[in-house]
């Protein structure tokens, strides 16, 4: 099975995603946490402790891996969590340069065909209308690729606005 959930910033996805991950996850099997997100800077740690507390005594197994997760052991069967595309991609694009999308995608593959489940987090950061600076648009035309491959992939796509879950697409 695999999960796209996709919301704004604040829109409770990932307390969602926990929960999905949770669900999916039989007796016994392991249950895997792979957090995105760099400790650069206040805001960022304090999101990241938010996070750990968050999913404290939820079973989770986790593994802090901004980039390269092709080097990532995933166990047999597994139900792994991927929080959050976003964060990968701006670490990709802006700390290992060149062929960052085809290196996440053939990444998500290597997820895919490893893993049980793979419930992953995206961001929705399409609706402002602001045009932005060219390497600003450039990652938004990026995230907005990987969300249409991985949108395409998913067996379900929902979308979460004030921790409500609203399924987009659902096949199986």
């Amino acid at each position: 099975m695999f999960e796209l959930i996709i919301g704004g910033s604040g829109s409770g996805k990932s307390e969602y995603a926990e929960k999905r991950a949770a669900e999916l996850c039989e007796d016994g099997e392991p249950l895997l946490y792979i957090a995105t997100m760099k400790s650069d800077g206040e805001a960022a740690r304090n999101r990241i402790q938010r996070h750990r507390r968050m999913r404290s005594g939820k079973g989770f197994r986790t593994i802090e891996q901004p980039t390269g997760l092709m080097s990532l052991p995933v166990p047999e069967n597994a139900t792994v969590l991927l929080e959050c595309m976003s964060n990968l991609l701006a670490n990709e694009m802006f700390d290992n340069g060149g062929n960052y999308l085809t290196r996440i995608i053939s990444e998500i593959e290597r997820l895919l065909s490893e893993c049980r489940n793979l419930v992953l987090v995206s961001n929705d950061i399409f609706s402002d209308g602001i045009i932005y600076d060219g390497e600003t648009e450039e990652y938004k035309t990026a995230l907005a690729e990987l969300n249409r491959f991985c949108a395409e992939k998913a067996d379900k796509v929902t979308e979460v606005t004030s921790l409500i879950p609203n399924i987009i697409k659902c096949q199986g």
